[in-house]
């Protein structure tokens, strides 16, 4: 068996695969202990709020562990493979944690990067310098293969704080008083929050679930006797923070106690479902909605996508309704260029934007998500087409890059696709309207005089009236309807 020494093993991190991304799950593993690996190879998927990405390893060598089994959800900078880049069988030393127990067994991981974190930045020189020199390219947003972009920000949270700082330093950093342990206490997210709001330091929690995970209960538990344990100086500190969160103790493990798998299933809040609430909560209760609704006759609009679909300019491109009304809105925010604005709150302005970032909602089965079409307001009706039908497909079969995902300016959101005549939705973070289009139905109609059945649909506008007044709001939602009614306007307006 081939010994292999600490300064030849490479451990790779956990990268920012988005922007301003703190974690992400890991969904497959592709490589196993003892494979071998080379530079640019897919060694695994992961999940993160805005995209399913691959993960290339960034050196040459031998898997000598992975630290996470899938489904593990691990923050940004963490370690979760370490490579043997000397080339080595595969083979443990004695004094090692089996790659396999690493594999499988939560436990190991966490003190894995622990211990093997300066060993790795104890690489030789010439390792490092080789990859540099070796223009690698960078093949995900907010990651590249240089050795350089192991480099991180730095991290919040007591779990960094273990990792780096002498024994000495950690014992004071214990909540309550206990002797610090070197390995990171297991625990989910959420637990770990709540921990930090009951001023709860993990190290010091008995574990009781499975494979030494603290649980919620655990916590609860830890919280309830540190509360008259004021004396001590180190938790004087902790009595504001203890305080208040004990109340609501009790209401939040007796639903954990009296769970009925048979009739009810609880699906852990991540990924997507995650992003999307955190930002939807957010943007509700930052920014006064308001919404305005008008119903229009489409018929016009409808004729002249039959009319288009046979146009040889537009051969093999997808022309539906949505493509008309994106190009509505592009022209209506062209002649009320105020309406493509956001809202700088520690610049306390009003920030312009003098581009169209398109958003298009899109459900898939990861969630919705709302990439966009960048420049939108720059691109003919072909080019927009193409575009939209690109945008569509990537997000059905799960490809959405996280960088379609941000810099939108202003969304579109179909929900007549549904059957639904309207609704009120909510704005993206950072964007000041959103369009909602209902469904589209053959109903009784006035025209020219008399009741004729004619297509009609409901447009619904959602605004920041931080910035945007009701009157810009209703011109906005106005000339939308006047195109859609009159589609020749897309000439005389555009």
């Amino acid at each position: 068996m081939t010994t292999m020494t600490e300064a030849s093993v490479r451990e790779f991190k956990m990268p920012d695969v988005g922007e301003g991304l703190t974690e992400a799950e890991i969904l497959k593993w592709y490589v196993q202990p003892g494979d071998t690996v080379t530079d640019g190879q897919v060694v695994c998927e992961v999940e993160t709020a805005k995209a399913a990405v691959e993960l290339p390893i960034p050196y040459d060598g031998v898997v000598r562990a992975l630290h996470f089994p899938e489904g593990t959800t691990v923050d940004v900078g963490m370690s979760i493979i370490a490579v043997d880049v000397a080339g080595g069988t595969g083979g443990t030393p004695a004094a090692e944690v089996p790659a396999q127990a690493v594999a499988q067994a939560p436990a190991s991981p966490q003190a894995e990067p622990a211990t093997t974190e300066a060993p790795a930045a104890a690489a030789p020189a010439t390792e490092e310098t080789k990859s540099v020199g070796s223009g690698r390219q960078p093949v995900l947003v907010g990651y590249g293969v240089a050795a350089s972009s192991t480099k991180r920000r730095p991290r919040k949270g007591p779990q960094v704080t273990v990792a780096q700082v002498p024994d000495a330093v950690r014992t004071d950093l214990n909540g309550h008083g206990a002797p610090a342990v070197k390995e990171r206490p297991l625990a989910k997210p959420p637990v770990r929050k709540l921990a930090k709001d009951l001023g709860v330091d993990l190290a010091t929690v008995v574990p009781s679930g499975p494979d030494g995970i603290i649980t919620r209960e655990d916590v609860h538990a830890a919280a309830a006797p540190a509360a008259p344990a004021g004396t001590a100086a180190e938790s004087v500190p902790q009595v504001p923070q203890v305080a208040q969160p004990q109340v609501m103790a009790p209401v939040t493990a007796a639903p954990a106690a009296s769970y009925d798998t048979a009739r009810e299933t609880r699906v852990p809040v991540k990924g997507v479902r995650k992003a999307t609430a955190a930002a939807m909560v957010g943007s509700a209760f930052t920014a006064p909605h308001v919404t305005e609704f008008v119903t229009i006759d489409v018929t016009r609009t409808l004729k002249l996508v039959e009319e288009l679909k046979q146009d040889k300019d537009m051969q093999g491109l997808r022309v539906n309704p949505l493509l008309l009304i994106a190009k509505a809105l592009l022209i209506a925010v062209k002649r009320n260029p105020e309406i493509n604005a956001s809202w700088d709150e520690a610049a306390q302005e009003i920030v312009v934007k003098h581009y169209v970032n398109l958003g298009i909602a899109a459900a898939t089965p990861r969630g919705l998500l709302v990439p966009n079409i960048k420049d939108a307001h720059a691109k003919t009706l072909p080019q927009l087409a193409e575009s939209l039908g690109e945008l569509v497909s990537t997000a059905r079969e799960g490809r959405t890059s996280p960088a379609a995902m941000q810099g939108g300016t202003v969304t579109i959101t179909n929900v007549g696709v549904f059957g639904v005549d309207t609704g009120t939705p909510i704005l993206n973070p950072g964007e000041s309207a959103i369009l909602a289009i209902g469904a589209i139905k053959l109903q009784p109609w006035v025209h020219k005089g008399k009741v004729k059945p004619r297509q009609v649909t409901t447009l619904a506008l959602s605004f920041d009236h931080r910035l945007v007044d009701g009157e810009l709001g209703s011109r906005v939602l106005a000339d939308v309807a006047a195109i859609l009614e009159q589609p020749k306007k897309l000439i005389t307006w555009g």
